[in-house]
């Protein structure tokens, strides 16, 4: 029994315009993601489109491990939304429609051996299959801290990790460890590439608590458009972690004036004033928050909350406490 949370083999578009979702408005989003990927990628929305309802899609096996679900949370409640005046589709219509999502604990609708069935199914996949993996592996006293159907998380992710096209992890947890691998670290927590650099294994890191969705979505049609992307010292694809989220903040003016919000409740702060004095780690951390922003919409600064520095490695240790400057 193949359990399949999407279309991803015939007419992706065809059904998103039957889910009310038209070409104009897919092309938005196309164009959306192009420009996430920059002009450097080199990918037109026409490719992105193409990406995206090629009837030639690859399975997907998306695995949870040590996390808190949010990651997939962010990436499924990435609702419909307007941005820059325009009427952007749900990043859940678009991709679990486009590709076929055989394996996720929290969505699919088997469960015992059904579930394991649909799983082995697809790692059988003639075609191949792509890994996503969500949740630091805990590999103390063997791994048993995590446990799914009698089999350490650490096992069925080497498994189906070795036989995958490519590995995407997805969110801090899987990336570096996060919050399951901070001090003490009672359960051995690591990130994906540090867990298994062993037998040779890379993942692309798509870094955050939680990533910014459309990271995960570029980084999808960068893979079936060009295949792996450049990559920087944490394995994280250049053309989303390239900058610093100083350097492209709204607020930099106010930083290289010398003007600092004293107080979240300050009149400096109602002024938009920078909050480094506040706790932030923009200078120390690289994504693209600023220009992507969630939902097309916000992002934390804007919003007046310092940057924790969510997708840099052990944040919850090195970058902490949060609400004092480094």
């Amino acid at each position: 029994m193949k359990v399949s949370h999407g279309l991803g083999k015939d007419g992706g578009l065809d059904r998103q315009t039957g889910q009310d979702v038209s070409r104009r408005d897919f092309m938005k989003f196309c164009a959306a993601v192009s420009a996430a990927l920059g002009t450097s990628a080199g990918i037109s929305a026409e490719a992105v489109a193409k990406a995206l309802t090629d009837k030639a899609r690859p399975s997907v096996i998306y695995l949870h491990n040590s996390e808190c679900t949010g990651c997939s949370e962010a990436l499924l409640r990435a609702t419909p939304t307007t941005a820059g005046g325009l009427n952007l589709p749900g990043i859940d219509s678009l991709i679990l429609d486009v590709i076929s999502l055989d394996y996720h604990e929290t969505l699919m609708a088997a469960a015992g051996e059904k579930a394991e069935e649909a799983m082995h199914e697809a790692m059988h996949n003639p075609n191949g299959y792509v890994c996503v993996i969500e949740g630091a592996i805990p590999t103390k006293d063997g791994g048993i801290y995590g446990m799914v159907a009698g089999h350490t998380m650490y096992d069925i992710t080497l498994k189906v990790a070795k036989g995958a096209k490519a590995v995407i992890a997805y969110g801090n947890c899987a990336t570096f460890g996060n919050m399951p691998a901070a001090e003490p670290n009672p359960t051995g927590c690591k990130g994906f590439n540090e867990t298994y650099k062993e037998h040779g294994l890379k993942a692309i890191n798509i870094a955050g608590c939680p990533p910014n969705p459309v990271n995960f979505v570029g980084a999808v049609v960068y893979y079936l458009t060009k295949g792996m992307p450049e990559l920087d010292e944490y394995a994280r694809p250049t053309v989303f972690f390239g900058k610093s989220v100083h350097d492209q903040c709204e607020r930099l003016p106010h930083f290289e004036a010398g003007r600092f919000a004293p107080s979240f409740d300050s009149e400096e702060a109602r002024k938009g004033y920078c909050l480094y004095e506040l706790g932030c780690k923009g200078p120390y951390t690289y994504n693209n928050c600023p220009s992507v922003k969630f939902n097309q919409t916000n992002w934390p600064v804007q919003a007046g909350h310092p940057c924790i520095g969510c997708s840099e490695p052990g944040f919850w240790d090195n970058l902490s406490p949060f609400y004092e400057p480094l």
